[in-house]
């Protein structure tokens, strides 16, 4: 019994670690496990994502993206089409098909450089996680919760942005032990900035693929909070 209560006893206090960790303490050693060589700053690679949704085919993703050269692209086949939109430098640039199209070719397809920075923005904030949450514009709460989100217990961060930045709100789950990042979750507010809890979804991160040394999540599920119906997955496929 006294060789049981002493391994309680360290566990608990494994447990309780993260409770004397500041908000900033905690996302620096997520990044440390995610980014161990301090390779985001100077990423510079090509990633494939593959989309699978209910009631629809799936879609194939080409990802590029080079921070230092202010480069992104992303090349995505479903069925018989390929879109490709492309950010050099601030320049816009689309292709449908392969075929490099105008302002007005491009609206015709429903295309739009409005949407290819909506793209940009959505592929480096979430394969730069927890890297992106030293961005400016970031507010981390001081407040480290202990939560339980689908039977683990993690050490949970809420987070704000600047109103340039975004409204949502976001909530960030760490595993104790290793803070690897597990889950995320954002809610939307209302005009007096208060979440909803009806609104939003979650992510369920599963396993690991390492691209530029990076451990990115291979596998991404998506839900929405209201319901939890399930919404998509995302798998990164390792070159």
């Amino acid at each position: 019994m006294k060789f049981s209560l002493f391994f309680l006893t360290i566990l608990s206090s494994i447990a309780c670690l993260g409770q004397n960790l500041t908000a900033k303490q905690i996302v620096d050693k997520s990044i440390s496990y995610h980014d161990p060589n301090q390779e985001w700053g100077s990423f510079d690679s090509s990633f494939t994502v593959e989309m699978t949704t209910p009631n629809a085919s799936k879609r194939t993703s080409v990802i590029e993206i080079n921070l230092p050269t202010e480069y992104f692209s992303v090349k995505a086949t479903r069925d018989s089409i390929t879109t490709t939109y492309t950010i050099d430098k601030g320049k816009c640039i689309m292709a449908y098909n392969g075929k490099v199209l105008d302002r007005v070719s491009a609206k015709e397809k429903k295309m739009s450089c409005d949407r290819a920075n909506l793209y940009k923005n959505y592929y480096t904030y979430l394969y730069g996680l927890p890297m992106k949450l030293n961005d400016p514009g970031t507010n981390l709460s001081e407040t480290i919760e202990k939560k339980t989100f689908k039977g683990k217990e993690y050490l949970a961060l809420k987070v704000t942005y600047d109103e340039a930045v975004g409204s949502d709100v976001w909530y960030f789950y760490f595993d104790p032990t290793t803070y690897a990042m597990e889950v995320y979750q954002f809610f939307k507010t209302d005009d007096n900035g208060k979440e909803n809890p009806d609104t939003g979804e979650y992510i369920l991160l599963n396993e690991e693929a390492s691209v530029n040394s990076i451990k990115m999540p291979k596998v991404r599920a998506w839900y929405y909070n209201k319901d939890n119906k399930y919404l998509g997955t995302d798998t990164l496929v390792e070159n």
